[in-house]
């Protein structure tokens, strides 16, 4: 621990804490909050980490049910991921991937995400962020439909609900509305097809088969509409997170993939939440089956220790990009700091502990335990619905269980929620009415036990406060 941190953690002492607090009001711009309150609230400082918990300033404790934002997959401050940066850091801690350069970091975490990627996926263009990893599969796809002389063929399609990141392109593919107010989103060229949450979405009486049919069916007739020479990808999570934790009806993206390729459309696969274990199986497309052309991952590829993310794309793809390249005399595409060093460094050492430790097989152990818990949690009043696969879940609530529309009363109640939780030593997730919880894969009993133990406590809580406010 550092000096700084010791004395914040220190009831004593906190010297730093008003000078901390004061400087992020001043100058600190934090994302997804509001930004008018926060001179009043002021931020919660975060400074020390170990396993499953974090310690904010004033020395309390948080079970961190979020792996932070879905990535600290292996918890916090494991050692040999802090030595791997050390190391790197020693040797060579800066170089690019440019003008045919390259590091053994970089290549041997190519030659690992290929052999760990779905068949054909087996060239590797890195990044720093999910984002960035998804905004480049937009270029690749546009780029590639230009190496086959196919300039129409340029539409992609995300899905309502989508989340894939928040730069011009990915955030146009994301597909929730205020991520696109008054940023003059989405761009052209992106549509949005239905979100695939059957808890919402379904007609009365209509059995989940029936339902997926219909998403298919409807996904066909929107490629029908605009043309199928238009349609150039079709962009999914495999399940969707910041979504409000949507896992895909059964028989869903089978009949999504046959549609896809009666009609050449790639398929890009974000893996950027389900990635390396979330869902008990290295990505979440081993889990559904999915046949991606291209592939993008971020977050847990180095439990969030560096940031580093990358696009994985098929042989033909890779091939088109060769071809384009020698036409124009390169490859005009890159970042500054892909590949880093030191980003990779750590990346393939998670990989090793991911192998080492046998990390999915614990999450394919436990997640039966996690899953089995939270879903008894729906004869609660106030829980509508409970979802997930593996280490992913979602505990809906509402103030009218009958109903399946989100109302702003539920809406109110999930923030509530969130912040009593926190109180109460448990990070989560309000989406809405849906309280998210995507622990670190090293989760273990004890943990669980006090997830389940918090959150039925503010439940609990909660509907006393539901009650006052007559929400019910």
């Amino acid at each position: 621990m550092t000096t700084e941190a010791q004395e914040m953690t220190n009831p004593s002492t906190q010297a730093s804490r008003p000078r901390l607090h004061a400087e992020d009001i001043a100058h600190v711009v934090h994302p997804y909050s509001n930004l008018a309150a926060h001179d009043e609230r002021g931020p919660t400082l975060i400074v020390r980490g170990e396993g499953c918990y974090i310690h904010d300033d004033s020395g309390k404790r948080y079970l961190e049910g979020m792996s932070g934002l879905w990535c600290a997959a292996l918890g916090f401050s494991e050692p040999r991921l802090v030595e791997a940066a050390i190391r790197q850091l020693r040797t060579l801690p800066y170089y690019h991937l440019f003008n045919h350069r390259s590091h053994p970091p970089g290549i041997e975490l190519a030659a690992r995400l290929a052999a760990l990627a779905p068949a054909n996926l087996n060239h590797v263009l890195f990044a720093n962020s999910g984002s960035e990893a998804n905004d480049a599969a937009v270029k690749l796809v546009w780029y590639y439909n230009n190496a086959l002389g196919r300039p129409e063929k340029k539409k992609i399609i995300s899905r309502r609900n989508a989340y894939h990141g928040v730069t011009v392109a990915a955030g146009s593919l994301t597909g929730i509305g205020r991520i696109h107010a008054d940023f003059d989103l989405p761009i052209a060229r992106v549509l949005h097809a239905d979100c695939p949450s059957y808890h919402h979405f379904r007609e009365p009486g209509e059995r989940e088969a029936e339902f997926a049919r219909r998403l298919v069916d409807n996904l066909e007739a929107l490629i029908l509409e605009e043309g199928p020479e238009t349609i150039a990808a079709f962009i999914a999570e495999p399940v969707m997170g910041a979504g409000g934790i949507i896992v895909p009806p059964a028989g869903y993206f089978a009949g999504v993939q046959a549609v896809l390729e009666k009609y050449d459309v790639l398929l890009i696969a974000d893996e950027v939440i389900c990635g390396f274990g979330r869902t008990g199986q290295c990505f979440g497309s081993d889990t559904y089956g999915l046949r991606p052309d291209l592939m993008s991952v971020a977050k847990a590829l180095s439990s969030a220790y560096q940031p580093i993310s990358a696009l994985i794309v098929s042989d033909a793809i890779h091939a088109a990009m060769q071809e384009e390249s020698r036409k124009l005399g390169a490859f005009a595409h890159g970042l500054t700091y892909a590949a880093h060093p030191v980003a990779a460094a750590v990346a393939l050492e998670t990989l090793d502990i991911y192998e080492e430790r046998d990390i999915f097989a614990h999450v394919r152990q436990i997640a039966p335990e996690f899953l089995g818990r939270l879903a008894a949690l729906k004869t609660h009043p106030l829980v509508a619905d409970v979802r997930g696969v593996g280490l992913l879940a979602g505990v809906e609530i509402a103030t009218d269980k009958t109903k399946t529309a989100i109302t702003p009363e539920a809406t109110a109640l999930g923030a509530w929620v969130q912040n009593r939780a926190c109180a109460r030593g448990l990070i989560l997730r309000a989406i809405g009415p849906v309280l998210a919880l995507c622990p670190p894969l090293i989760i273990e009993t004890a943990q669980i036990d006090e997830i389940l133990a918090i959150l039925q406590g503010t439940l609990d809580e909660a509907l006393v406060h539901a009650r006052e406010n007559r929400w019910l």
